[in-house]
C-alpha cells in the first residue's frame, strides 16, 4: 500500500467522503471541520468560536455533511458551505456516533444517556431509550433497514428498526467493549477496543470474533470493503484490512504516535484514515502524484 498524507491540523479525528469526492474530517478541540478537495485544496470551517467539539461526520441523504456536536447538538455544512445545527433533546446525553439512516433521516447515540435518537430532514427530533448503563457509541445502517449500533459498556451490539423496536446481541467476550461499526452487504462488522478484537455478526445474528495479531492494539473505527473491513488501530499506530473471513490481509504502520482514529474507504477504493497527530492519510495500491500544496480558506462560520 502507498500512503499519502495531507496536513489538517492537530486533533484529526473523524473521516467522510463526500458525493464530489472531497474528504471531510473533524478537529475536535480546534472546533474546526477541514474540508480536502481531489485537487488538494483544504478549506475550514469554525464553529462557534471554536467550542463546536465537532466528532463524527456523515453525508447525509440531502448531500450535505453532517456532523455530531459535543455541545449538544447536530451540526450541519451545506454544499454551499452555510453552516447550522440542530440541538438535541437531551443535550448533555453527548451526542456521538451518527449515519444516514434508510428512512432518509440522520442517526445518533448519546452516549451518556443510553439513547438512540432520529433527526429528520425537516429538524424533527425523536429519541429512544436503552438499557442503563450500555453506552451506545457508532451507529451504521444496515443493509436489512434497521440501524445497529456498539454498546460499549453492556459488551453487546445492538439494533433498532426505524420504528424504535430494539435487539440487543450480547458479544462471546467480557470485556470487549465495542466502539466501531459499519455494516456490508449482509453483515455488520465492529471494533472490540477493549479485547483487541474485531468482531462480525452475519445477517441471522450469529456473531464470530477474531483477534487481532496485537491484543493491545485498540481498535477503534471500521470501514466495510469488498467482503471485509479496514480497522484503525490507535493503540499501535497503524491500520489494518481483514478479509471476508477475518484473516488480516492487508497492514499499514503509520509513525509513532500518529493515533489513527476514523476512516472510509472512497468509491475509487481509496482508503482514508484520519492520524490525530494532524494529518489525512489516503492508502491507495498504485502510488498517485501528490498535488501541490494549497493555501487554506477559511469557509464561512457558524
Amino acid at each position: 500500500m502507498f500512503v499519502t498524507e495531507y496536513d489538517v491540523g492537530p486533533g484529526a479525528y473523524g473521516v467522510a467522503v463526500d458525493p464530489d469526492g472531497a474528504v471531510w474530517t473533524t478537529l475536535v478541540e480546534r472546533g474546526e471541520l477541514v474540508r480536502l478537495d481531489p485537487d488538494g485544496a483544504r478549506s475550514r470551517v469554525r464553529l462557534d468560536g471554536g467550542q463546536g467539539r465537532p466528532m463524527v461526520p456523515v453525508v447525509g441523504p440531502d448531500r450535505a455533511v453532517w456532523f455530531s456536536r459535543g455541545d449538544g447538538s447536530i451540526g450541519r455544512v451545506d454544499p454551499s458551505g452555510s453552516v447550522s445545527s440542530v440541538p438535541v433533546p437531551t443535550p448533555d446525553g453527548s451526542p456521538y456516533g451518527l449515519c444516514a439512516g434508510p428512512d432518509g433521516a440522520l442517526w445518533y447515540t448519546l452516549l451518556s444517556a443510553d439513547r438512540i435518537g432520529r433527526l429528520a430532514l425537516d429538524g424533527t427530533v425523536d429519541e429512544f431509550s436503552l438499557a442503563a448503563g450500555s453506552m451506545p457509541s457508532l451507529i451504521t445502517a444496515g443493509s436489512d433497514g434497521a440501524l445497529w449500533f456498539t454498546l460499549h459498556r453492556a459488551d453487546a451490539i445492538g439494533r433498532m428498526t426505524t420504528d424504535g423496536d430494539v435487539s440487543t446481541f450480547r458479544l462471546p467476550t467480557v470485556g470487549a467493549g465495542p466502539v466501531g461499526i459499519h455494516a456490508g452487504r449482509d453483515e455488520v462488522w465492529f471494533a472490540e477496543i477493549g479485547a483487541g478484537q474485531v468482531g462480525r455478526i452475519d445477517a441471522d445474528g450469529r456473531i464470530h470474533e477474531f483477534p487481532l495479531p496485537d491484543r493491545g492494539s485498540r481498535p477503534h473505527a471500521v470501514a466495510t470493503d469488498d467482503g471485509g473491513c479496514w480497522v484503525t488501530l490507535w493503540g499501535s499506530s497503524s491500520t489494518v484490512r481483514l478479509d471476508a473471513r477475518g484473516q488480516v490481509v492487508d497492514e499499514v504502520v503509520f509513525r509513532p504516535g500518529a493515533e489513527p482514529h476514523g476512516v472510509a474507504v472512497a468509491v475509487d477504493g481509496s482508503v482514508w484514515v484520519a492520524l490525530e497527530a494532524g494529518s489525512l492519510a489516503r492508502l491507495t495500491r498504485q502510488r498517485i502524484a501528490v498535488p501541490a500544496p494549497a493555501t487554506d480558506l477559511r469557509v464561512r462560520s457558524g
